[in-house]
């Protein structure tokens, strides 16, 4: 799973009958270097390609989410769907801390 940050939607006219219902967000993933300079969401875009993922539990812009990538994606669809991303989870907050090495 990854974190990312809606940021748009897109609109469909016509759907495959295994995914009508649900909608379609753009997504601004986070990566390790969007934590570095805190320990909350990072703000503004990431410099990843933006994917497209399935939502059907009602994310919005500007919300986290986790998402699934791949094979993954399609496992919550009763019949195969063409869907390279899913939406699994609308996060409330984020906490990060750096990993501190011990030596001794």
């Amino acid at each position: 799973m990854r974190l990312g940050k809606v940021i748009g939607r897109v609109t469909l006219s016509q759907q495959v009958p295994s995914v009508a219902g649900g909608r379609w967000l753009i997504i601004s993933p986070f990566t390790r270097k969007c934590f570095q300079n805190g320990k909350t969401a990072p703000k503004g875009l990431s410099g990843d390609p933006t994917p497209v993922v399935y939502d059907n539990i009602g994310g919005g812009l500007g919300d986290t989410i986790g998402f699934m990538e791949g094979r993954e994606a399609a496992v919550p669809f009763e019949q195969p769907a063409p869907v390279d991303g899913y939406n699994a989870a609308i996060v409330d907050e984020v906490f990060y801390k750096p990993f501190e090495s011990q030596s001794g």
